[in-house]
């Protein structure tokens, strides 16, 4: 039987990192930056539902997240339309990278790797939450924001 080649998964493996980011907060930061480690490249990439208004304009999101990665040559941010798989496949990537903060959150984000696997073959890489950033959320700060409450703690 041949031997595997070594290959080192942080050279050649772009994983997608897919949400609405609206806003994009420190959980979200916090599962990026440790998957930099892990991959050689890292996609943002955010989704848009033209049927929904966000938060915050697309274009916004977009302009925050590449300035909080201003330096990082290995993160890239785009926003797209359509089937998640077909955004990451259209990346180039090899992974779909998902951030988990509970046990609720790991049995919707399983069924939808099922989902992906089946329709594209993409396998999903779950990273879990840093457990001090477990409680935040987008929803979170539009609430906080909502209410006139503080949340800058929670956004990078």
């Amino acid at each position: 039987m041949p031997k595997k080649s070594k290959i080192t998964i942080t050279d050649v493996v772009t994983a997608f990192y897919a949400g609405s980011f609206d806003p994009f907060t420190t959980g979200h930061k916090s599962i990026v930056d440790r998957a930099l480690p892990l991959f050689g490249k890292v996609v943002i990439g955010i989704g848009v539902n033209t049927a929904k208004r966000g938060w915050q304009p697309v274009e916004e999101r977009l302009g925050a997240i590449r300035a909080i990665y201003a330096g990082e040559p290995r993160v890239e941010v785009v926003a797209y339309s359509g089937l998640t798989c077909d955004a990451a496949r259209a990346a180039g990537a090899a992974v779909l990278l998902r951030g988990v903060r509970s046990c609720a959150d790991f049995e919707y984000e399983r069924n939808i790797a099922d989902v992906n696997r089946n329709i594209s073959g993409l396998e999903s890489v779950f990273i879990l939450a840093h457990p001090a950033l477990a409680c935040v959320s987008s929803s979170l700060v539009r609430e906080l924001a909502a209410f006139g409450h503080d949340y800058s703690q929670y956004i990078p």
